[in-house]
């Protein structure tokens, strides 16, 4: 398909791929069950992290829907590498 080779594309492959790394890192500072509860217990007593904290389940719809599309771009772009 033609979209998947205009500059578009590739910016758009760029963003989301920060988007994930950022997401990423959220959803890890957020997590309840992975080990970063010393950085998370630290972070608690502020009421900014509490409200991000909030968030958990709405930043992992974000880091999902944003490494389906990063994906489905790379490989129109770039094709299956194998």
């Amino acid at each position: 398909m033609e979209i998947f080779h205009t500059t578009f594309a590739l910016q758009l492959i760029f963003v989301l791929g920060i988007l994930n790394l950022v997401s990423a890192i959220a959803v890890l500072l957020t997590c309840r069950c992975v080990g970063v509860t010393a950085i998370a217990q630290k972070l608690m007593k502020y009421t900014w992290y509490q409200r991000f904290y909030a968030f958990h389940c709405y930043i992992w719809w974000i880091f999902w829907i944003s490494v389906v599309v990063h994906a489905i771009f790379a490989l129109g772009a770039f094709g299956f590498p194998f």
